[in-house]
């Protein structure tokens, strides 16, 4: 559910996916820590969550670094 048409826009993957570039243009997160401060906001689901980082991740924009935390490309 790329670009929903019966849901609010704030549950969506592209929504979500841009929070996350929002949070991780100032630091890296680990997975759990990225998914507890993107909680703050809105309350997304653990599932949303995780298909807007494999987004991410297939349009090379996040991958995970050395130490196993969440980054953007360069």
């Amino acid at each position: 559910m790329l670009l929903p048409d019966n849901i609010k826009p704030e549950y969506s993957i592209y929504y979500v996916g841009s929070v996350i570039i929002e949070k991780l243009k100032n630091k890296s997160y680990s997975l759990l820590d990225l998914f507890q401060s993107l909680n703050e906001l809105n309350d997304v689901s653990f599932s949303l969550y995780s298909l807007a980082l494999d987004w991410l991740y297939l349009i090379d924009m996040a991958e995970i670094n050395d130490s196993g935390e969440i980054v953007l490309c360069s």
